[in-house]
This record gives structure tokens, C-alpha cells and sequence, in this order.
């Protein structure tokens, strides 16, 4: 009986280990099988391409230095980043950004260059209800937008740029305060507005005029140009005729904005120019030389360790300068989102672009959570009053006004972070 039942065994073992090994000699399913990764894709829209391609660049190194930081993990997530170009122009940004919806399913997106573009691609966030955070974007039509329903625009979740109004108040103070002081004593109170015919530009030029006619001066030209304008001689030379005594205004184009003030230099302009943005590329003194002298801007800079440290390891991975206010302000804005994706996993155990949009509404549009690891701003938050912009103020989200000297800013105001008074072309 015994012999039988060894027979039997013997069998047994003798068809188990053939079907083993005409298998392959795989082991069962069960002990090889791997915990299967879950996959979160992140849209990142940036002008890659057209007349902000620089800028777009800033934005792509600044991402994947951000989402390297954390090995592309959230929780048991993986990030995959799909790169949405805007090209700088309305229409195909909102079509590359439908695409990564429909076609690379992604749930959540970051970052965004021209208010025109944040206008128009606020469309898709809500129709396909994509949380979309850190958009630069600025003008005041998205925060009306944002405000006339926000459970449908809402989506379009915080702002990486205050509206014009709330910064530009600065340069009007700025030249104010040296006129206060006796440092500055024009002869005319006149100014001429110019600026890329966009949202932005627009916006710009609008609250910068208002603020100068409220302090007292009187607005003579006001002209806006393509984002791709390169030549500005016939504009410059009327505008010389005029001969304000400040010309106000913005570009988001380097190649259009450094050629413009090229060629004021060359005419031989002799107003002092306020170039909001002139500073927003890391080589803006290559694209300008001393041209720049003596111009205006607001931007911020490399205030801390941490920043400088970011600027010197960007420059090394991708043989460029990054500037605070793209590279510098994309990377807090990627971080941004991180920090909004572990609190919505730690809060929920999984992620989706519902579970971030519920997180972002009872928590950051509250002002009960706000993101004070970056390395441009001290802190970034919202309240119930300033949503989808951010806190604009000493602190918060600010940018001081300064003077270009031979490719270096020096800080004009406010007064307790000057490093020199305001000094007016010869």
C-alpha cells in the first residue's frame, strides 16, 4: 500500500516539475507579480516654442529640477509630466492643452506664461475640470473671470502673479518718493504708455496710467505693438518728438523687449523708461548691453541661500542663467503643486483632480494653508478676498523696483531695501 501511495507521489511530482519547466521555470503568478504603479500625469504649459521660447525653456528646466527633487513620486504615484507648448498664442494653447486632456489624460496642471493664454485656457480647465495651479498670467480678466463663477472657473486655482494694479503701484511710489525728496525735480509731469498688444499689456499699461494720472501726471501716447515686434524705429522716433519725460510700460517677448529698448537707446531717447519685465530672462544684459542703463524694473532676485544655490545648479544642468521671475517663480510653482499633491495624499490616500480641487477650496482658498518653501517668496497664500491671486505685500508676494547700472539692479525702493536713490539719465 505504501509503495502505491510513493508511486502516486512520484507521479505527481514528475508532472508538476515537467509543466514547470516547459513554463520557462516561472514561478507562479502569485509570487512574482509586482505591485503595479499608479500613474499621475501633470500638464506643464509654457510658451516651448514662438517669441517666449526662452522663457519656456526657464520653465522646463525649473520643472524637472523640482520634480527630480522628489524622484517623480508622490506617495505610490509616479508623475508623468506632458509638456503642453502655448506658443505664445491663444488658439493653440487652448488646443495643445484639450489635447493633453483627451489624449494624454492628464488630471492636474502647472504653470502659464501670457494672460492672454491663462484667459482663454481657463476655458478647458473648467470644461474638463483640470485643477491648474501657479498660472503667471496676471491680468485682471482672469480674476474676473475667476470671480463671475467659481465653481466653473475656479479650476484655474491660484495665480503665480498678482494683477498689474497690485505691483505697479511701486513704480509710481518709486518715482514719487524722489520727487518727495528733492532727488528728481522734472521739469514736466508727462508720460507715454506702450506695451505688447496682449492681456498683459493691456493691463499693464491700464493700471500704470491710472496711477500716474491719479499722482499727477499727464498721459501724452499711449501705443501697443505685436508680441513679435521687432522693429521700433517709426514708434521711438515719434515718441522722441514727444519727448515724454517717462515711458511706461511691458513686454513678455525678450526679442521684442530687448530690441526695443535697443533701439531707444539708439535714437536717442531721453525719457526715463520703466520696462516692466525687462529682466524676466537670465541674459537680458546680453540682449540689451548698456542700453539698459538707467532703465526701471520690478522683479525679484536671489534673496537667499537656497535661491542662490538654485540659480548656480540651474546654470550648471543647462548652460543658462535662469532669472527669479521665470525659472526662480516656476520652480516655487511647481513645488507649489507638490506640496498641494502630498497634502491631498496624505489627506485621502490616493489623488485625482476632484480630491485636489476639494483640497485647494476648504484649504488654500481659506487662507488655512500656504506653501513657505520657496525660494523667491517668503510665503505663498490666499485669502478669502485676494483668490486666485495671491497675498501681494511685504512678506508675501512683492517685488522691490530697481535701476539697471551695467547689467546689475540695484534696489531703488521701497527705502528700507534700497541700495541706491534713483538716478535720472543725463
Amino acid at each position: 500500500m505504501k509503495r502505491k501511495k510513493y508511486l502516486i507521489v512520484s507521479i505527481f511530482l514528475i508532472i508538476a516539475l515537467t509543466t514547470f519547466l516547459i513554463a520557462g521555470g516561472e514561478k507562479p503568478p502569485a509570487e512574482t507579480e509586482e505591485k503595479i504603479e499608479k500613474l499621475f500625469k501633470v500638464g506643464i504649459l509654457g510658451p516651448f516654442s514662438g517669441p517666449s521660447a526662452r522663457t519656456g525653456k526657464e520653465f522646463k528646466g525649473s520643472a524637472n529640477m523640482a520634480f527630480d527633487a522628489i524622484n517623480w513620486q508622490i506617495g505610490d504615484y509616479k508623475i508623468e509630466p506632458v509638456w503642453i507648448d502655448s506658443q505664445s498664442d491663444p488658439a493653440k494653447a487652448t488646443q495643445a492643452y484639450e489635447q493633453a486632456v483627451v489624449q494624454n489624460k492628464i488630471e492636474a496642471g502647472v504653470l502659464n506664461w501670457h494672460s492672454s493664454v491663462a484667459v482663454a485656457c481657463m476655458e478647458v480647465t473648467s470644461k474638463y475640470k483640470i485643477p491648474h495651479f501657479f498660472g503667471f498670467g496676471a491680468t485682471e480678466v482672469v480674476n474676473e473671470k475667476f470671480k463671475s463663477n467659481p465653481d466653473k472657473y475656479g479650476y484655474w486655482m491660484f495665480k503665480g502673479w498678482a494683477t498689474p494694479e497690485k505691483l505697479s503701484i511701486s513704480y509710481v511710489q518709486a518715482l514719487e518718493n524722489a520727487i518727495d525728496k528733492g532727488i528728481w525735480d522734472p521739469e514736466k509731469k508727462t508720460v507715454a504708455i506702450y506695451g505688447e498688444d496682449t492681456d498683459w499689456g493691456r493691463s499693464f499699461g491700464n493700471a500704470i496710467k491710472g496711477q500716474l494720472e491719479e499722482a499727477g501726471w499727464k498721459t501724452v501716447a499711449e501705443d501697443y505693438f505685436p508680441i513679435d515686434q521687432t522693429e521700433f524705429y517709426p514708434l521711438l522716433n515719434k515718441l522722441k518728438s514727444i519727448d515724454p519725460t517717462i515711458l511706461a510700460g511691458t513686454s513678455a517677448a525678450p526679442p521684442s523687449f530687448s530690441a526695443f529698448i535697443k533701439q531707444a537707446d539708439e535714437v536717442g531717447l531721453k525719457s526715463l523708461i520703466i520696462a516692466d519685465g525687462l529682466g524676466w530672462v537670465g541674459e537680458w544684459y546680453k540682449l540689451t548691453g548698456n542700453s539698459s542703463n538707467y532703465v526701471v524694473d520690478q522683479i525679484p532676485g536671489w534673496a537667499t541661500k537656497e535661491g542662490i544655490d538654485f540659480a548656480k545648479n540651474f546654470e550648471e544642468r543647462w548652460g543658462m542663467k535662469p532669472s527669479a521671475s521665470a525659472g526662480g517663480l516656476a520652480y516655487d510653482g511647481v513645488n507649489f503643486f507638490i506640496a498641494i499633491a502630498n497634502g491631498t495624499y496624505e489627506k485621502h490616500g490616493e489623488l485625482s483632480n476632484e480630491l485636489i480641487y476639494n483640497f485647494v477650496k476648504e484649504n488654500v482658498w481659506t487662507g488655512k494653508w500656504s506653501y513657505t518653501d520657496g525660494i523667491v517668496m517668503n510665503e505663498y497664500t490666499a485669502t478669502p478676498d485676494t483668490i486666485p491671486d495671491p497675498v501681494v505685500g511685504k512678506g508675501y508676494f512683492i517685488f522691490p523696483v530697481l535701476q539697471y547700472f551695467d547689467g546689475v539692479g540695484k534696489i531703488i525702493f521701497p527705502p528700507e531695501w534700497a541700495e541706491q536713490e534713483l538716478v535720472v539719465k543725463p
